[in-house]
Parts: structure tokens; C-alpha cells; sequence
């Protein structure tokens, strides 16, 4: 079971009829903020101020990015790569969390305390990694979230050979209907995300869903 932490001392506003996909600006990662803005919703993302450096602000999209678990895409392709892979959970968290900060990549935003505030709720027992090994052995790739009861709130994925980040996700949605969960969100609606099923919702129907997935 995870370890419930501390509270936040921060009190998110309300996201209902907020305009646009930023809510807030402020706060700070430790581990009851951040499943305090899960709960509510919101997920960190750091943007950029007038000085160049990242404010971290919090974000609910107007349309949500959302993979139903019974929608999901499996080419016959990913079926074949797929045999090619082992598949783990929580053997190599760390070692995910940074394939997907990897500076190299485009629109690479996971930065040092992003990597430390979902280091210190996989230790607590709230973030989760999906890992992707080859048949040497090797790590090629994977995805990390946290779970709050049905909801699995995907954060970010990545890949060193071809295909490693789809099985993975194949893996986790094959885990969480095993487990009854309900909601697998991907924050924004993406083509390669759609290619797979993702697809929009709007903001409240997405809190009504993510009210039936944490309760």
C-alpha cells in the first residue's frame, strides 16, 4: 500500500471554468502537493518566464488527452515487436525517469527536481514504472506515472529501440484492466498518442471520470 504523506499547505483554485490549460503558477513538488493537484486534476509542468528560466506552473487542459482502456490500437506490427521484449514494473524507475529527461530530446522539460519530487512518490509508493528489456538484457525503453486508485496518470514515455515505448504501454493498459482501474490519462492529446486510441475529452468530463477513478 502507498504511504500517504504529509498534506500540502497550498490550496489549489478550483479548475472549472478556468480559461485555457494553465491554472496555476507556484507551489512546490513534494510528494502531498503533487498528489493533492492529481486529485484535483492538475499535473506540474514547468513554463518558461520572462527571465528564461521554468516557473513551475500547473496544468488542466480544456481537452484532456485520455486512452480509453478498451480503445487502445494494437498493429499487427506491435504485436510481432512485442515478442521481442520482457516486460517489468518498478525493477528500473529511476533509469526510466531518466531516458525521459534526456536533454537531447525534443521538448525535454523533466529537469532535477521533477526527477527527485517522482523519485521521492515512487519510494512512498504513488509513482510507477512500465520497463521494456531486450533479450541481452538491456533496457530499450518505457513509461512512468502515478497511480491513485483507478487513475494512472501517465508523465512521460521513452525509447532506445524501435517499438520499446509502445509495448510498454500495451503492458500498462493490460495492467490496469487486470486490476480494475479505469482512467489512463496522457495529459495532452498527441498524433502518435491518437494513433494508438488516445482521444479528447473535455475538462469536465474529465473530472468526472477522475472522481469515479480516485474514490
Amino acid at each position: 500500500m502507498p504511504v500517504e504523506p504529509p498534506p500540502t499547505p497550498w490550496d489549489f483554485p478550483p479548475v472549472d471554468g478556468v480559461p485555457g490549460d494553465l491554472v496555476a503558477v507556484g507551489a512546490d513538488l513534494e510528494p502531498g502537493t503533487v498528489l493533492a493537484a492529481y486529485r484535483r486534476g492538475l499535473f506540474p509542468m514547468a513554463v518558461d518566464d520572462h527571465t528564461g528560466s521554468g516557473q513551475l506552473a500547473w496544468w488542466s487542459p480544456e481537452q484532456r488527452g485520455v486512452l480509453p482502456l478498451s480503445g487502445l490500437r494494437v498493429s499487427r506490427s506491435l504485436r510481432q515487436s512485442s515478442r521481442h521484449f520482457e516486460i517489468r514494473v518498478d525493477t528500473a524507475f529511476a533509469e526510466v525517469v531518466v531516458g525521459c529527461a534526456d536533454p537531447r530530446r525534443t521538448g525535454a522539460w523533466i529537469d532535477g527536481e521533477i526527477v527527485a519530487a517522482y523519485t521521492e512518490l515512487h519510494r512512498l509508493g504513488w509513482a510507477h514504472s512500465v520497463e521494456v528489456f531486450d533479450r541481452e538484457g538491456r533496457l530499450a525503453g518505457g513509461l512512468y506515472g502515478v497511480r491513485v486508485n483507478g487513475l494512472f496518470a501517465g508523465e512521460s514515455m521513452f525509447y532506445v529501440q524501435r517499438d520499446a515505448s509502445k509495448v510498454a504501454l500495451v503492458a500498462l493498459v493490460g495492467l490496469m484492466r487486470s486490476s480494475g482501474m479505469s482512467l489512463l490519462d496522457v495529459q495532452w492529446h498527441t498524433p502518435h498518442l491518437a494513433s494508438l486510441g488516445a482521444t479528447e475529452v473535455s475538462r469536465e468530463r474529465y473530472l468526472e471520470l477522475l472522481a469515479e477513478a480516485v474514490q
